[in-house]
């Protein structure tokens, strides 16, 4: 058994049309996309206009989008007052409705999946605090619970340690301090 290497040392004229030939192609697609995203601007741009002229000169259709801004505008001034009016009420169901999840969470993998995603972006644990696992069967804490998770919490509620990355950010600017020293 023979194993072929196969190494160019000088350009011949064959490789440098093949280099050109690439090059070529690859200059040519990348007009290509770029003229194919102008003409999608263009078109869009042509649409915007058109609608907007549309409404212009015909006053019912200027009349409907200003009343249909109207409505859309009065709905979020009416959802914002309602929503600071009933906050209380509005933070009780909400905390119900994490701590309904909190008990079904090894119940459904995507409810999984969806605590442990917004656990992690928000950097929290359950609604109030890591106490709230204790509504879980599997995270509870009592004596009678046989799980290897009792008295835990999920690994989304855990926090990263910052120190190996100081460590690593330490140990770079040492070696460039030494970098530098030599030079």
């Amino acid at each position: 058994m023979s194993v072929c290497v196969c190494v160019m040392t000088t350009c011949s004229s064959h490789s440098k049309i093949i280099l050109f030939s690439c090059f070529s192609l690859f200059s040519l697609c990348q007009f290509l996309g770029v003229a194919f995203l102008a003409i999608g601007l263009w078109a869009w741009s042509e649409k915007v206009s058109r609608i907007l002229m549309s409404l212009r000169e015909n006053s019912f259709l200027l009349k409907f989008f200003s009343v249909f801004l109207g409505i859309i505008f009065f709905l979020e001034l009416t959802a914002g007052v309602l929503a600071f009016v009933f906050k209380d009420w509005i933070k009780d169901q909400l905390n119900f409705f994490i701590n309904n999840n909190i008990r079904a969470y090894r119940d459904d993998i995507d409810l999984q999946n969806l605590i442990d995603f917004t656990q992690e972006y928000w950097e929290c644990c359950g609604a109030f605090g890591a106490d709230d696992w204790n509504l879980n069967i599997y995270f509870n804490c009592t004596d009678s619970n046989p799980s290897r998770e009792k008295c835990g919490v999920p690994f989304s509620c855990c926090t990263k340690d910052p120190a190996p990355c100081a460590l690593n950010v330490y140990t770079i600017s040492k070696i460039f301090i030494f970098l530098i020293l030599i030079v």
